[in-house]
């Protein structure tokens, strides 16, 4: 079962911000840790960002310095801040529950992220 609804996604520039929400379809949500992954076309699928069940960030190198993760209990949203947008960026951003990352059939659509001029 889909976990989340990601969305905020769209056509930016480069150096450009955007910022991306998943909402939870369940009630539970605070209690576990979510992920951001991003996906180009016939890549895997690469984590963005984390965000622990009490609100402690990790971000990759991918994300280090440029974005930032957050979470919002009562609305079981989480967001992903993005600034300083490269080309390279692109992709469709998704969000999961890290211990459901390996069970395909819980992930979303994603939302597309174009960086271009």
């Amino acid at each position: 079962q889909v976990q989340f609804v990601e969305s905020g996604g769209g056509l930016v520039q480069p150096g450009g911000s955007l910022t991306l929400s998943c909402t939870a379809s369940r009630s539970a949500f605070s209690i576990y840790t979510v992920d951001w992954y991003r996906q180009i076309p016939n890549n895997q699928r690469e984590l963005v960002a984390t965000i622990s069940s009490i609100g402690q960030p990790y971000y990759t190198d991918i994300s280090k310095g440029r974005f930032t993760i957050s979470k919002d209990n009562a609305k079981k949203t989480v967001y992903l801040q993005m600034s300083s947008l490269r080309p390279e960026d692109t992709a469709v951003y998704y969000c999961n529950f890290q211990y459901l990352a390996t069970n395909p059939d819980t992930w979303g659509q994603g939302t597309q992220v174009t960086v271009s001029s």
